[in-house]
Formats: C-alpha cells, sequence, structure tokens
C-alpha cells in the first residue's frame, strides 16, 4: 500500500511536471511571435502609437505554470493507497481462477489478462474518477460531467496500453510483485489520468 501510495505520488508529480514545461514552452513560443512582431512594425507606426502592446513588458500570468499542486499530489497517493489491497486481492483471485502450469502455455495468461481488462479495467477507472472528483469537492453532476467526456476515451485508451503489459505481469512476475510490477510502468498511465484529470475539472470549472 505504502509502495503504490509513493509510486501514485511520482505519477502525479511527473504530470505536473509535463504541464507546467507545456506552458512554459507555449508562453516562450508567444513571447517570440511578439517579439518578431514588434520588430516588423514599420518606424511610422511607431510614432503613431503612444503605447505599445501590454504583452511586451506585462507577463501575462496565464503563461506561467500554475504552483505546485500538494493536495492533489495527495489524492493521488491515497487513491493508489487505498486501491492497492483490492488490486491484490483481484490478482489473487484471477491466479486462483486460472492457475499457471507448465504444460499450460499461455493460456491461463491471457485468460487473467481478459478478465483484467474486461472487468477491472473498467471497475478501476470508474473508482479512479469518482474517487478523484469527489476528493476535488465534486458532486453528482460533476461525476456525470466527467463520465460523459472521458470515461470511454480513456478505457479506449487503456485497452491499447494495458494488455500486453499485463501479460508479461501475469506470465513472469510472482503474485507479490505483481502490483509493484504494474504500478511501476503504470507511472506514465497515472500521468495520464492525472493530465486527463485535469484537464477536464477546467472544462468544467469553466
Amino acid at each position: 500500500m505504502i509502495t503504490n501510495g509513493i509510486l501514485g505520488g511520482i505519477a502525479d508529480t511527473t504530470a505536473q511536471t509535463i504541464t507546467a514545461f507545456r506552458i512554459r514552452s507555449s508562453a516562450k513560443k508567444q513571447n517570440a511571435a511578439a517579439r518578431d512582431q514588434f520588430v516588423s512594425i514599420e518606424i511610422t507606426d511607431l510614432n503613431k502609437q503612444s503605447t505599445l502592446p501590454q504583452y511586451d513588458f506585462v507577463p501575462n500570468t496565464r503563461d506561467q505554470p500554475p504552483p505546485f499542486d500538494f493536495e492533489r499530489l495527495t489524492r493521488f497517493m491515497a487513491y493508489g493507497f487505498i486501491m492497492s489491497p483490492i488490486q491484490f486481492h483481484w490478482f489473487g483471485l484471477l491466479s486462483r481462477a486460472f492457475p499457471a502450469s507448465s504444460g499450460a502455455g499461455l493460456t491461463p495468461v491471457l485468460k487473467r489478462t481478459a478478465c483484467d481488462q474486461l472487468i477491472f479495467a473498467p471497475f478501476g477507472l470508474t473508482c479512479f474518477y469518482t474517487f478523484m472528483t469527489i476528493a476535488e469537492g465534486g458532486g453528482s453532476k460533476a461525476i456525470s460531467k466527467k463520465f460523459q467526456d472521458i470515461y470511454l476515451p480513456t478505457l479506449k485508451a487503456n485497452w491499447m496500453v494495458w494488455p500486453v503489459v499485463q501479460i508479461i505481469n501475469f506470465r513472469f512476475m510472482p503474485l507479490q510483485f505483481q502490483i509493484p510490477f504494474v504500478s511501476s510502468i503504470g507511472i506514465l498511465w497515472t500521468a495520464y489520468l492525472s493530465l486527463t484529470n485535469s484537464a477536464e475539472d477546467k472544462v468544467i470549472e469553466e
């Protein structure tokens, strides 16, 4: 549980860093375009204008990366901490339902992966968006809005990434290492969830 919580925190830190980098890159491009525009103004135009555009002198606060959100970090760590026992019992159930043997080959692994992706993946995303929305102070309308906008695209993206990861996990990882393996590989995935969740929060606020 502690390991999963820490990895969740690393994932959200990665997501917030990516967001800050994107904003800084966008601001640099906008500032460069503004400088080019200023240089291209003819001298006669400068004589007619009493002031220059404000953005040449005053930085736009929208172009500045937001401060690091420690509350958001705490929410992601709490979610990873809470979900790890559920994941552990789920993986144990799969191992008992589809036991691996030397002659079975990939068949049990494929069955575990299919059940995981068709049953637990939709459940896990439901838990994630519900937990995050409630932890952020949102109500039923915010939850409904989030599910309408991003649940299905996220689930489709999940099915493009995780089947291969889970095949490797169920094939080679002992039960006690399956959650740390998934959580380690899932840092970028959780960062993606963090980005989509925060982007949707901005849409709801607007």
